[in-house]
């Protein structure tokens, strides 16, 4: 009977995981078919589509995607931390209400809805722009849309959530004696904060990094309509091979790139993960 419930419980997992492995061995495969130009079709076996990923194009938007995916993981730990505390600390229930509302709500939105939402505030006649010609400060409008700048503002605000989350679980299972104990010695709020609060907050930390980081090298909505393909990256890139150039052994190719990209970068975190609690374990 219970060998049936967890076949029953497993079965849903198996058949997700068959669907994204024949995805990804049909994406893999494509990468090494060769472009027939003016036709959906494929060609025969060839490696000239990772053979010239070295062109600047690619190189950039390699470069780029990493560059905003580091960025976006610093800036949302730094802006999700604070809040992240107050949920778990905070005693007014008002307040706790509050900062729930204000960091977990977006989330609901949708990443369609929340970038469409910027587009309002970062345009030309957008709120930022708008506000600073009512005061006289500018005369012009800023550039804002179709920046780095803009990009990674509006995936920060994408990402910030899911880390509050992460972070707030955290934090929450810290058991304050060990703070209380600090105090008792002559540490004070801050000294607590840096020796015994932030270490013991490090598996949220590194969970929440690992997530941003992935969700970000992938993120496609957000560069694409703030971007508006001025911001290069391999998943805005990968789309304007396919659906523009229709060559999808290029497109595919690239995906693979990035995929390997990603897995590395990911790996690479897991390795600092179990150092750090080698580490702490010491």
């Amino acid at each position: 009977m219970r060998s049936d419930l967890r076949a029953w419980l497993v079965s849903p997992a198996v058949i997700v995981a068959m669907g994204i492995a024949v995805s990804l061995a049909a994406v893999f495969q494509f990468s090494f078919r060769a472009f027939v130009p003016g036709s959906l079709d494929v060609g025969g076996l060839t490696f000239a589509n990772f053979s010239g990923m070295g062109k600047s194009i690619y190189l950039d938007a390699f470069a780029n995607t990493l560059l905003l995916s580091v960025e976006t993981t610093v800036f949302s730990l730094v802006a999700a931390y604070p809040l992240a505390y107050a949920l778990v600390r905070v005693k007014n229930r008002a307040l706790k209400s509050f900062i729930l509302i204000v960091s977990i709500t977006p989330l609901f939105l949708g990443e369609i809805v929340r970038t469409y939402s910027w587009i309002a505030v970062l345009g030309s006649n957008g709120f930022i722009n708008g506000t600073l010609r009512k005061l006289g400060l500018i005369e012009w409008p800023f550039e804002l849309m179709f920046t780095h700048l803009g990009v990674l503002v509006a995936l920060v605000h994408v990402t910030i959530p899911v880390v509050v989350l992460m972070l707030a679980t955290a934090i929450s299972h810290i058991n304050r004696d060990y703070e209380k104990a600090a105090q008792s010695l002559g540490a004070g709020p801050v000294r607590t904060f840096v020796t015994v609060t932030l270490p013991l907050s490090m598996p949220g930390i590194l969970a929440s990094i690992t997530t941003a980081f992935a969700w970000t090298f992938s993120a496609f909505a957000t560069p694409q309509m703030i971007g508006g393909g001025r911001v290069p990256t391999v998943s805005t890139l990968v789309y304007q091979l396919g659906f523009s150039s229709m060559n999808f052994p290029l497109a595919a190719s690239l995906s693979v790139m990035g995929l390997l990209m990603t897995t590395a970068a990911l790996f690479a975190l897991g390795l600092l993960t179990k150092r750090l609690k080698a580490v702490g374990g010491h």
